[in-house]
């Protein structure tokens, strides 16, 4: 089960799920619903629900972004995946309450397994919400194999930096000013922010801001690119650091939740709210040539964690325990 996809701005969640049916399609005969409705709004959400309960199937798995689809399915059947809590973190109140309720105590209390995609968000579920940690598997997310190396001469004197995203997590405004006087070109690929276009103006840099790229696109913006920003506050997974390293290129990301557990020690991490430290991590990338080959180097081997096959045949084995469930009653 997977949420209707945005008119723009999807780059993991379809990528993830296709590429697991793909390699069980020996082990299991899968139909996929896509709901019928953006998920925003109560009315649509509930639509959704409904459409889930009709459609539900010996085994049910919720792929994330639209969790409340567990609402009326059979618990012992079905699977969520929660990829973040980012709309709990920055919630308060009423509203707090309201996401908690549908989008981690429901689909938690109606669901036989939770998988979460990375140990960071494993731990921010459990904070937000008391449940068996058992129930929780953390399956990372794969590498999609779309993304191979490409050749490049890295651009000392003017490097092209990517920043996939622009939503107030990516930390927008301290990378600008972190990259202010590094002579250097921002691509940033995200919904359009006229405060951000006013900082990029008034700090003289040179820009690209684009917007609803195709996924071939985003594997060509990866490819004319010289180092990736992921200097985000917050990030539940952060796949941009893998699909940089699988293009390779240098990455710099943050120190905190998933991205360290993602990068290992193949990419600079830092402070996200540390501006001078940002910045002299960007002046390291650019000037130092051995450094930053061995990130490359690095990334190589790094990505050879996320294995697809391995995390493929990971959540076969959660179908395969539901499965012996069913047979059993």
């Amino acid at each position: 089960m997977q949420r209707k996809p945005r008119s723009v701005g999807n780059y993991s969640v379809e990528f993830i799920f296709n590429d697991v049916r793909a390699r069980l399609k020996n082990d299991i005969l899968p139909r996929i619903l896509e709901s019928s409705y953006e998920s925003n709004g109560l009315f649509k959400r509930l639509m959704n629900c409904i459409e889930a309960w009709r459609n539900k199937g010996q085994i049910n798995h919720i792929t994330g972004d639209v969790n409340y689809l567990g609402l009326f399915l059979p618990k012992r059947h079905t699977v969520q995946t929660i990829l973040d809590c980012v709309h709990l973190n920055n919630a308060t109140g009423i509203r707090y309450k309201i996401l908690k309720w549908f989008w981690l105590v429901i689909p938690e209390k109606r669901a036989r397994f939770i998988t979460a995609i990375s140990i960071s968000t494993k731990n921010e579920i459990l904070r937000h919400h008391q449940c068996d940690p058992d129930k929780i598997v953390v399956i990372p997310v794969a590498i999609s194999e779309k993304f191979k190396y490409v050749p490049g001469t890295f651009n000392a004197g003017n490097p092209r930096i990517l920043q996939v995203g622009t939503a107030p997590n990516k930390n927008i405004p301290r990378l600008i000013e972190a990259l202010k006087g590094i002579p250097c070109t921002i691509n940033i690929v995200g919904k359009h922010n006229p405060e951000y276009e006013e900082m990029l103006k008034d700090a003289g840099m040179q820009y690209i801001y684009e917007w609803g790229l195709s996924d071939e696109e985003m594997m060509d913006r990866y490819a004319k690119s010289d180092i990736i920003s992921l200097v985000s506050t917050y990030e539940g997974f952060g796949m941009p650091i893998l699909e940089a390293q699988a293009t390779g290129r240098s990455v710099i990301t943050s120190n905190v939740f998933s991205m360290p557990e993602v990068a290992g020690n193949s990419a600079l991490t830092v402070d996200p709210e540390n501006v001078s430290e940002i910045r002299d991590a960007f002046r390291r990338i650019i000037e130092d040539s051995v450094f930053r080959e061995l990130m490359i180097e690095k990334g190589f081997e790094n990505i050879k964690r996320f294995d697809p096959q391995v995390i493929a045949d990971m959540y076969l084995g959660l179908y395969q325990i539901i499965y012996e469930d069913i047979c059993a009653e």
